[in-house]
């Protein structure tokens, strides 16, 4: 006869480990993807600070209201921190209230999109096209004309102001 303590610890350890498995299930990466710019993981390093290197290469994100291009408003242009690529035009910026500069439409041939199953749900990631760094994610809550929100982390990106 099995102990109904053993049993119920069983079950509750298999679903623990379950939720754990489904919790941290990671999105397709950029190293599926052949990209332009390629460097080792320790170049990288070098190249990034810890914040950036976690966001770009790791898929990390940024604490809300914590990136200063949060309220740039200034005339100019986006790009990777990571490769200097042209990602969006100040002019497709708007202010979402999410706390990540929020923008309505890339750049043409500036980012690139992947299915990102992670946590649960079904989103859409946006990366670099040059170097696939993960950038954020695009929505389709956003404002006229595409009705996208594309939500960046604001310390994967430069700010490049017009001349």
């Amino acid at each position: 006869m099995i102990d109904r303590r053993v049993l119920l610890s069983t079950v509750t350890g298999l679903a623990g480990a379950l939720s754990l498995k489904w919790l941290t299930a990671s999105p397709a990466h950029a190293a599926d993807e052949t990209f332009e710019v390629t460097k080792t993981d320790e170049e990288w390093r070098k190249q990034l600070t810890p914040q950036q290197y976690e966001i770009l290469r790791k898929e990390g994100t940024e604490r809300p209201y914590s990136s200063p291009l949060n309220k740039e408003k200034r005339k100019g242009i986006f790009a990777c921190a990571g490769c200097d690529n042209a990602l969006f035009s100040s002019e497709t910026k708007f202010e979402s209230g999410t706390g990540w500069p929020s923008f309505w439409k890339p750049l043409d041939n500036g980012v690139g999109e992947r299915r990102d199953t992670s946590f649960g749900m079904v989103r859409t990631s946006i990366h670099c096209r040059r170097c696939g760094g993960h950038l954020g994610h695009v929505f389709d809550d956003g404002p006229k004309p595409t009705g996208l929100r594309y939500c960046m982390d604001g310390f994967a990106m430069v700010f490049k102001p017009a001349g």
